[in-house]
């Protein structure tokens, strides 16, 4: 079994062992199993389906963590082409949890912007884990500017748990850098997309999803909080999580639902980690018909559209006096 084979999944991780260790088997003996080995594809998929349809929020929510899972840069190497990085904030120094840059995506310029984690514990260190500090956020506003004064549209690839929230980034102000791009980012006239590929979590997050179009991968989630944090501050316990994960209603789903992201963006079946350039191929189709959407507004339409989708999230229930 895989070491980072979900607890959901080990059943099929076990099943296709079996079938693994059954071709092998064949293949070394000379005794045709082929019939044996179709009927377990077919039990396996039946399974597969059976699991990959009915997944609870938490259970989504452990996909989006999945460490095999494609990030940042594995979407820019499969999606976009001619990808020039630029780095720093201009201030204090390069944060390596954001990565951005000019790049073309179907001949069209854009500027990508993305949240990066790493793979193992040497490159988890240099990204910071993908907790972004504020020279990260400062960093992603000066693209986003330079991308306004170049006419290019702006695409943000977010997967972070959130802002880094250690004593550097209190000493660094990363509230006020946050806050900064939260304004900025209304002030842009060009088309900005906002794509949650993984994880969502809180301030780190919307830092960079102030846009036009708010689109999330089938897996991803994207919340104010995380599900542990929300556990630890209404049950006094983490392990709560998968009863906080449901109340959020932070999954692909629910935020459609809620008005909160405007489409969503599918997935291999069983997650992106599955296959990388299918996940790629799926998120650029759907990419493209929202750049192209957006293509034909004006600037000042670009940001009345992007003003009026925010002033817009949020329900309200009003409750007659006797009820109050």
């Amino acid at each position: 079994m895989n070491e980072n084979t979900l607890d959901f999944e080990k059943q099929i991780s076990e099943l296709q062992g079996k079938i693994n260790e059954l071709e092998a088997f064949s293949k070394t003996s000379g005794i045709d199993c082929s019939e044996q080995i179709e009927a377990l594809n077919q039990h396996l998929d039946k399974m597969k389906t059976e699991v990959y349809s009915n997944l609870s929020a938490w259970q989504r929510i452990q996909l989006s963590r999945h460490p095999g899972r494609p990030y940042a840069l594995d979407y820019i190497e499969r999606i976009f082409n001619n990808f020039c990085e630029l780095s720093g904030d201009r201030r204090f120094k390069d944060d390596k949890a954001i990565i951005g840059g000019f790049a073309k995506f179907i001949n069209q310029p854009v500027m990508v912007i993305g949240t990066q984690k790493g793979r193992d514990m040497k490159s988890n260190v240099y990204r910071n884990f993908g907790w972004p500090h504020p020279e990260g956020y400062r960093k992603a506003n000066r693209l986003m500017r330079l991308a306004d004064k170049a006419r290019v549209p702006v695409i943000c690839l977010i997967d972070t748990p959130g802002a880094f929230p250690g004593i550097a980034s209190e000493e660094r102000h990363i509230a006020e850098a946050i806050a900064a791009n939260l304004r900025d980012m209304f002030e842009l006239t060009v088309p900005v997309i906002a794509v949650i590929i993984g994880e969502g979590g809180s301030g780190g997050a919307i830092g960079l999803g102030v846009g036009n179009s708010i689109l999330v991968m089938e897996n991803a989630y994207y919340s104010v909080i995380t599900p542990e944090g929300c556990a630890a501050i209404l049950w006094k316990d983490r392990k709560y999580a998968p009863q906080a994960a449901e109340a959020l209603k932070l999954t692909a789903d629910k935020l459609i639902e809620l008005g909160i992201a405007d489409e969503i963006v599918p997935e291999p079946f069983g997650g992106a980690h599955n296959n990388f350039d299918e996940a790629a191929k799926l998120l650029a189709a759907v990419l493209k018909k929202h750049l192209d959407k957006l293509g034909k507004l004006s600037g000042e339409e670009i940001k009345e559209q992007r003003y009026a989708k925010f002033r817009a999230m949020g329900r309200v229930e009003e409750l007659a006096a006797n009820e109050a």
